[in-house]
């Protein structure tokens, strides 16, 4: 059943990244706490990858046992695996390459210079995905949500300005997906227009959604969102964690969000 919305809005993106880097934390240790493994989807841009900073420089990261985090991508640019611009490549210099993880648990989608077509690229994720998911169905007291993927216990997410989510972009084929893990993008509205996505589907199954805003320029998605518009003109209001969905955001992007969520002073929102 998909949960009420969660708003934490905080005073500026510097207070907004360390926050959601302590969050993730604490659910990473509470998920190892009673299952021993964690799973965690990562997002890149300038926030999502702030906050993964944030993981790694954070007093509590310790508390995780990194070599028992599995890491996957909601999306990624179709692009050389070395290139700067991909999300991996970000977050491995940001969080991974600085912590004690397991290379074998890091799942980056494949790169332009390691399958022949985006295509192929999404069809192989959704192929590694789903081996996965067979691979949880072993384990003693496994509960599947879904059996083409593993358990997502935390997504994260990024709001473009257009209200765009992973590589869902408003009015396209991917977001209206259907029956699909994973979709690939041939021609995205920003650079570059070849990408691989999760599916707005996949996207749900997580146990948590978490979308990690900061901007004015975010401010009217975010508000659209939240006031209920429709996903496929607005993909961040289809985005939902099976158990909770948090939006973390900052000031400037609560500018715009219906009065109904915030609180009588105006500076924060439902407890979540």
């Amino acid at each position: 059943m998909h949960s009420p919305n969660g708003v934490s809005i905080h005073p500026d993106v510097q207070a907004l990244t360390a926050a959601t880097a302590g969050r993730l934390i604490t659910k990473l240790v509470d998920v190892q706490s009673r299952r021993g493994v964690a799973t965690v989807v990562l997002t890149g841009g300038t926030v999502g990858i702030a906050v993964l900073d944030a993981v790694a420089t954070a007093p509590a990261r310790g508390a995780v046992d990194w070599s028992r985090v599995n890491f996957w991508w909601g999306d990624e640019r179709f692009l050389a695996a070395d290139s700067r611009d991909r999300n991996a490549v970000q977050a491995d210099d940001a969080l991974l390459s600085r912590l004690p993880v397991d290379p074998a648990r890091v799942h980056p989608i494949p790169a332009s210079d390691e399958v022949d077509s985006v295509e192929e690229a999404a069809a192989a994720y959704a192929r590694a995905l789903a081996e996965a998911a067979a691979d949880e169905k072993l384990a003693p007291g496994f509960e599947s949500v879904d059996d083409r993927l593993p358990r997502f216990d935390v997504l994260l997410l990024g709001v473009g300005p257009d209200a765009h989510i992973a590589s869902l972009f408003p009015e396209m084929a991917g977001v209206r997906s259907v029956g699909e893990t994973v979709v690939s993008v041939s021609n995205a509205p920003k650079p570059p227009p070849e990408r691989v996505s999760l599916s707005m589907e996949a996207i749900n199954t997580a146990e948590e959604v978490w979308l990690t805003v900061a901007g004015e320029d975010k401010a009217g998605a975010v508000g659209l969102a939240l006031a209920g518009a429709g996903f496929v003109q607005v993909p961040a209001a289809g985005a939902r964690g099976r158990t909770k969905t948090r939006w973390l955001i900052d000031q400037s992007a609560a500018s715009q969000l219906p009065e109904r969520l915030l609180d009588p002073e105006g500076t924060g929102a439902a407890a979540d």
